[in-house]
Formats: structure tokens, sequence, C-alpha cells
């Protein structure tokens, strides 16, 4: 699902990237299209909100998940096959820790640990230390707590300052999956 977020915003962004890289080629010849007949790239700032707001749902939702999962800790590395999610398919297996920062939002990540050294072995499913598990990260927009500290509060102590509560978004790298390496 993680994934699944990150591609569906991968691909409102790529779009956009597009049209801009348009202008350093030149102008086709003939009429162009207007911006109107794309509605998906003219986003309106309560549609960038709004779809901020689901990815940030769609995150909680993974977390919410993985807290409520009765499965064992994931520390073995093995392949499930009867399995549904990737992750415990895969040549190079992970599970899901969660990662937390108060002073982000979201707070709690889902992050990606990979739980072999090595690789699975398709011929005999088990663990081959000639190839290498490596993480994947990928950057994700975070929305970052910054604190502002007025000019009578920036002389106390850091326990006593007050400050006013400003939010920026960031990209953060989070480790999504691993992959196998020779």
């Amino acid at each position: 699902q993680l994934l699944f977020c990150i591609f569906t915003f991968a691909m409102v962004l790529v779009p956009a990237a597009k049209d801009q890289s348009k202008g350093a080629r030149g102008r086709r010849r003939g009429p162009g299209r207007s911006l109107a007949a794309a509605p998906a790239l003219a986003w309106a700032p309560d549609d960038t909100y709004t779809a901020m707001e689901d990815y940030e749902q769609s995150i909680q939702d993974v977390v919410r998940q993985l807290k409520n999962s009765s499965e064992p800790g994931d520390t073995k590395c093995q392949v499930n096959l009867r399995l549904w999610r990737s992750n415990r398919r895969s040549l190079s297996p992970w599970a899901y820790s969660i990662n937390h920062d108060a002073t982000r939002i979201p707070a709690d990540i889902p992050e990606a640990r990979c739980l072999c050294t090595g690789c699975i072995n398709p011929f005999t499913m088990q663990e081959d230390r000639t190839m290498a598990s490596i993480p994947i990260y990928s950057r994700l927009p975070v929305r970052r707590l910054l604190c502002q500290v007025s000019g009578e509060a920036a002389h106390k102590p850091p326990a006593k300052q007050k400050c006013r509560k400003n939010f920026q978004t960031v990209m953060e790298t989070i480790a999504v999956g691993c992959t196998c390496i020779f």
C-alpha cells in the first residue's frame, strides 16, 4: 500500500514536470492544448491540500495495520509464498517498522528493514550470501515542524521558549523495500 501511495504521488508530479520542460524545447506548431482541457494538470490549491491529506491518511492506515498485526515479529530470513504481501514473497524479504518523529506530520511512517544479509536462492529457497539484500530508498513529502522563536523568548533557556508552530513541507528519505544485488 505504501508503494501504491508513492507511485500515485509520483504519477501526479511527473505530468507537471513534463509540462514545465516543454517550454525549454520550444512551442509546437498548430493549436495547443489548454490546461483547461487537462483538469489533472490544473490543480487548485484546495485539491493539492486534499491530495496531501489523502496521502497522509493512507500512511496512517498502513501504520495502524502494523500496530494491529497479530503476526509475530518478522525477524527470519525466509520467503513465504502463501502470503499475498510482496515483502514476504520477495527474494530479498523485508519487514516494516514504524519510524516515529514527533516533529513531523505524519509522525509515524512505515519503514522497511531487510531481513536477510544475502538473498534467497529461488532454487533452494535458502539464503545465499554471494548476493546482498539492500534497502530501496524513496523520498517522501512530510511536513516538518519549525519553531519560530519571538525576539523576547530567544533569550530564555530552550525549555522555557514559547514558539509559534510552523510546518514546512520537506522531502525525507525512507526505506520502502529491499532488493537483491550481485
